[in-house]
This record gives structure tokens, sequence and C-alpha cells, in this order.
């Protein structure tokens, strides 16, 4: 079933893509040669009008081939043809080319009204704040709303999540906003050094009961021989009903090198484990936790919120690009359509026994992820990429010659295969992660 699932979210996300492409040609007059969604060989094919269409074999791709497209000869053959793409205006030929990861674009933001329709949005809320910790002394209360960390402006708790990943806390003076009763207000803290000690555990704070979603491998929960899946019912002789009173308790009782006693549950059976908490060593901390649950909102503000998740998804890619080229990203960290299968299935197994609603609200979330980063990735200035033939043709405009086609040819080639290149790298990474 995840296999089915994940070749429709591939073929959704190339169709969207290439219909970009494909609209815009026609609306400037230009010849689709032929639309196909896939790879290789055809599986079949038919013809309408002046274009073929075609199903191929390999559900990772496509085109939108357009008359003249690209053509990299010495000689400019019949390349003044009126249906052509390079007969028409340069800024004709910008729109087509944009059209495509701007649709990739648009179907993200379809998907966030969905999503932000139904379930709501990650409001960055203060849940709880340590007494005598920085954030504590400068005011900061829970039920405080994030507005913006250190200039980053804060619509979404993932904001403020991704803001700490890329820019973790160390010693240097950090500047927050929060809103409290309508009022902005603005503090200036210094983080705190302290030890920090973890289980090595995921849960989700809510009403539901304290399932563990994920298990770190050598963490302390996963040497007691607990298992993803299984539900806390009671830590420290404390007796937890919920992941709510689970993160309240941790709240309450900060880790320390003492060892604790929980009380699970497997397949309806009980059992005991003693598990110490592994010493993190030192960090910097605030002293504070946020939301990061679902917030219902209306129409109006689904609206709203669906654009702060675009931004959030396009501000990810740019800072991921950031950490890459830091260094602090390697080609490890990427994934391609094998590592996407597997988070597809893990997703489809960790929801289907909520029922189909969230089994949908699942897959419509990562489709939306993947279809707003292929939309921002495929707009790098990369030759063989959406943008680097934006680039060629800016380079047209701005100085009303276009870039000699044997040139671009040459280049555009070398850096396919560039591409290619990483891609059977980055497959052939993902394939040796499954084991």
């Amino acid at each position: 079933m995840s296999i089915i699932i994940a070749i429709i979210i591939f073929g959704l996300l190339i169709f969207i893509h290439e219909i970009g492409h494909f609209l815009l040609a026609k609306k400037n007059g230009i010849r689709v040669v032929e639309f196909s969604i896939g790879f290789g060989p055809r599986l079949f094919s038919f013809d309408k009008g002046d274009t073929k269409y075609s199903l191929k074999l390999l559900p990772f791709g496509g085109a939108c081939q357009m008359l003249g497209e690209d053509y990299y000869g010495e000689e400019e053959v019949d390349l003044d043809h009126e249906n052509s793409f390079e007969s028409k205006s340069v800024w004709a030929r910008i729109a087509v080319i944009l059209a495509g990861p701007l649709f990739n674009i648009l179907l993200a933001f379809l998907l966030a009204l969905v999503v932000m329709g139904i379930v709501g949005y990650d409001e960055p809320v203060v849940t709880y704040v340590e007494e005598g910790s920085p954030l504590y002394d400068a005011g900061v209360r829970s039920g405080d709303i994030i507005t913006e960390f250190n200039g980053a402006d804060v619509t979404l708790a993932r904001e403020l999540m991704l803001e700490l990943y890329v820019n973790p806390l160390n010693g240097e003076t950090i500047t927050l906003k929060y809103e409290r009763d309508g009022k902005e207000y603005e503090v200036t803290l210094k983080p705190e050094n302290k030890k920090t000690y973890a289980l090595g555990i995921t849960y989700m704070a809510t009403e539901a009961p304290a399932e563990l979603e994920e298990i770190t491998e050598d963490g302390a929960f996963a040497k007691a021989g607990v298992k993803k899946g299984d539900v806390i019912t009671s830590i420290g002789g404390v007796r937890i009903s919920t992941g709510a009173e689970l993160n309240s308790y941790f709240r309450e009782h900060p880790l320390s090198e003492k060892e604790l006693e929980c009380v699970l549950t497997r397949d309806g059976k009980e059992y005991t484990v003693n598990v110490t908490p592994v010493y993190g060593g030192e960090s910097y901390v605030l002293g504070f936790n946020y939301n990061t649950a679902r917030v219902k909102v209306g129409a109006v503000e689904a609206i709203k919120y669906s654009v702060s998740e675009i931004k959030y998804q396009i501000k990810s890619v740019i800072k991921s690009l950031g950490l890459l080229f830091k260094g602090k990203l390697g080609a490890d960290d990427f994934t391609g359509p094998v590592g996407i299968v597997d988070i597809i299935d893990d997703t489809y197994q960790a929801s289907r026994e909520d029922g189909a609603l969230y089994v949908f609200l699942n897959i419509a979330n990562i489709t939306l992820l993947i279809s707003a980063n292929l939309g921002m990735m495929n707009l790098l200035p990369i030759p063989g990429l959406d943008g680097g033939r934006l680039v060629f043709l800016l380079i047209e405009a701005v100085f009303r010659k276009p870039v000699p086609k044997k040139f671009e040819g040459v280049i555009t080639a070398a850096c396919m295969i560039a591409i290619m290149l990483f891609a059977v790298y980055v497959m052939f990474n993902d394939i040796r992660n499954l084991f």
C-alpha cells in the first residue's frame, strides 16, 4: 500500500510541475511536442492535436518537450518557427520555465489549506517556564506567544524550532519578542549553561496516551528493552494517563543521574523497567517549553497560516542550504525517492490505526513538504534545473543577446551528469540505510 501511495504522490508532483510548463507554453503559443509522466520506455501514449501524451515506465520524472526548446547546435535551424520555444520573447520563455516550480509551490499551499482547515496550526505559545531560568527572570510566563526570536519572525512553532536548530544557543545574548493579552513585549537575555540528561524517547504531549513514537538507539529506554509503540503509564511513582501528563512530569521533575522506575504497556500487557537518564554533556538553555500541537482555526485564519506554512518551507530550504555551504550538512543528509518511500511507509504504518482521516492528513502533510521543497530546489541557479535555465534567460534579458546555445548545452550537460551521479549516490545511501 505504501508503494502505491508513493507512486501516486510522485506522479502528482511531477504532473503538477509539468502541467505548469505546459499551460504557460500553450498560453504563449508554443507547440508542446510531447507531454510525458515518467522516464524510460513508454507504457502507452496517444496523440491529440500536435502533442503526444505519454506515460513512461519509471515514475520519478517527466517532461514537457517544446518545439526547439533544447536545441544546442551551431546553427539556428528553423527555430524561428512561430510556434517554437526560441521564437518567443525572453519574458514569455521565463514565464514558461518559472511556471513549473511555482505550480509545485501552489500545490503545497493548497495542501496547507486542507491541513490547516482540518487540524489548524502549531501556535508558538510558551507552555512552561522553569522558575529561576533566564526566560523566567526576563518576565516570560506560560501562555505567552513568541512572535520573534533573535530577529527571525515566528508565526508557527516549527519556525522557532528551525531557528534553534540552525542557530543553536550559545553564550551570546539573544532577543525575544512575545505577546501577552494583545500587547507585545521584548526582552534581552543570556542562555544558561547546564548539564543535560536524556531518556532517548519521543512522544506527543497531547491528551492521548503517552505512546512512544521513537526510541533513540543506545538511549536509556532502548537499553532497557522498551520498543516503539509502548505506552508509559507510570514514571517515578507518578501515574501517567496522557502524553500531556508525561510532559508535565518532566517539567516538574527535571532529569538527572537518578534512576527512574517506569511502568509501560505493550500489547495490553504491563511491564516495569528501571532506566538511568544518559548524560548529554553541558548545553545552553533558556528554561522553557513551547507548544508543538495543532490549534484549530477559522477559514480566514487557515488562509493566513497556510501562507505562513509556505514561508516556513521556503525558509527551511534556504537555511538548510546555508548549513550545507557551511559544512554542517553533507551529502548523507539528503534523501531521494527510496528514502521518501521509506518515510511514507513509516507514516502510513504509524497513522493507519487512527483511521483514514489521519492517514490522509499525514500523507497530505508529507506531499506538501516534498512539493514545496521540489519547487524551491528546482529554482536553484544550477544548469540542468529550471533555475539554471532562468539564469541564462535573465542574462539574455539584461544584455539583449542570448547565451550561445552550444556553450549553454555544454554547461547544462556537464551539470546534468553531476546531478545524475549525485542522485545515484543518494539512492544507494538510502538503500544502505534501509538495512
